[in-house]
């Protein structure tokens, strides 16, 4: 199969969108298929022996990590020369819009996987009543795309709430080799408290749209150690107001393996994630989690089984969460061994061979498990009310029909 990936985000950007396109790109070269990546620069020429096309990047007002290519008809040209059996869209936003244009000109079928709250981000960075016309465009795209893939139950439901057709759900892999409780470090753990207390750490971006604000609830936390991973912008506050945390700065590779596994209790504060995979990492290394209870977190953790949950905005819940595992040490050491038995089977082999099935499934012509019944699929985009994502004015845009397997185009 020959596969295209328009995607928002790319490396050397570390985020949610870059980590699940790399296990994409390294699964199918690892099984024979061709790829292509379209990305917003700057960008390496390659990944996983896969070539990277490049647009202008420009990052967005209410989340600076977070970089979006600016539209442009350059990605008709490139995937008009790569032949792509399906585009996949990651995280459409911006250069989505381009990608999925493209697909609807060259009749090739798209699958866009939803990924980034970004009416969530845009209210954490003081960007209110955005919501409407943010969830208007999303729509819009989404209603365009052959099939959307949600990460987690909420967002699943969330979407068949605003009206996305055409929706599945698809998880994310995690790596079992690099996040198992293997890691475990007596000799680290006695380097970041020789007194021995309970290590009650975080991992992520100290950014707005992760709250790591919430973690100062942590501060005095009898027994405990707090640690905190990572880096961003509001690390320089963070430092002053958790004087006797531990800043470990931003970790990879075996470092972060260590740091993670040699936890004793995983503290999640982001109430905008959509799957969240610094949780499921946290569990597959055999670390209790405290989580938000909103978003991709309910799907992760089981509460009084692999960690808790506590109201996403009360503070007070976090903190007492937190104290109940670090005072009882025999349920955290049995949500230890239930937390890594939780994500058996999530591997990113088996969760990239699923998003293979969406592909031919879209191929095909089959419908999705969440298939619209009453909504239109073009959500108002219909003659007289304006074109469609990326087509020009006055030309109708093209649309697929499937006959025994074979793509053919016919006009809308």
């Amino acid at each position: 199969m020959k596969v295209a990936i328009v995607t928002e985000s790319f490396l050397p950007r570390v985020n949610g969108v870059t980590g699940s396109v790399c296990r994409v790109l390294e699964h199918l070269a690892a099984n024979g298929h061709e790829a292509l990546v379209v990305a917003p620069g700057p960008a390496p020429g390659s990944h996983a022996g896969t070539p990277v096309e490049t647009v202008r990047g420009v990052s967005l007002p209410f989340y600076p990590s977070f970089a979006v290519g600016v539209p442009t008809r350059r990605v008709t040209a490139v995937l008009r020369d790569f032949g792509p059996d399906v585009v996949h869209l990651a995280s459409p936003l911006v250069l989505g819009a381009s990608g999925l244009a493209a697909a609807r000109r060259l009749g090739v079928p798209a699958v866009a996987v939803f990924q980034t709250d970004i009416a969530g981000f845009a209210r954490r960075y003081g960007f209110r009543g955005t919501d409407p016309i943010l969830w208007w465009w999303l729509r819009r795209l989404h209603s365009h795309a052959d099939r959307t893939l949600a990460p987690s139950t909420p967002v699943l439901a969330e979407l068949e709430r605003r009206g996305v057709p055409r929706l599945a759900r698809w998880g994310r892999g995690v790596d079992r080799r690099r996040f198992h409780p293997s890691h475990r470090s007596a000799q680290l753990r006695a380097r970041l408290a020789p007194d021995g207390r309970a290590l009650v750490g975080y991992v992520g971006r100290l950014a707005a749209e992760k709250r790591p604000e919430m973690l100062t609830r942590l501060v005095g936390v009898p027994g405990a150690q707090v640690v905190v991973v990572g880096d961003g912008p509001e690390q320089d506050k963070l430092r002053r107001r958790m004087p006797d945390a531990v800043f470990t700065g931003f970790r990879t590779g075996s470092e972060l393996s260590e740091l993670v596994a040699s936890l004793d209790v995983f503290v999640h504060t982001g109430a905008d994630e959509t799957f969240c995979q610094a949780v499921q990492e946290g569990l597959a290394s055999g670390v209790p989690v405290v989580a938000p209870a909103a978003g991709g977190p309910l799907d992760l953790v089981r509460p009084g089984v692999n960690g808790l949950l506590y109201s996403p905005d009360d503070g007070s819940e976090l903190r007492a969460a937190v104290c109940t595992l670090v005072d009882d040490v025999r349920t955290r050491r049995r949500m230890a061994v239930q937390a890594a038995e939780s994500v058996g089977g999530r591997d990113w082999d088996t969760v990239c061979e699923e998003l293979m099935g969406h592909y031919r499934d879209v191929l095909h012509g089959r419908p999705a498990p969440h298939e619209d019944t009453g909504l239109a699929a073009d959500t108002g985009l219909t003659a007289g009310t304006g074109p469609a994502a990326g087509t020009e004015p006055g030309r109708e845009p093209e649309r697929r029909r499937i006959t025994g397997g074979r793509r053919t185009r016919s006009a809308a």
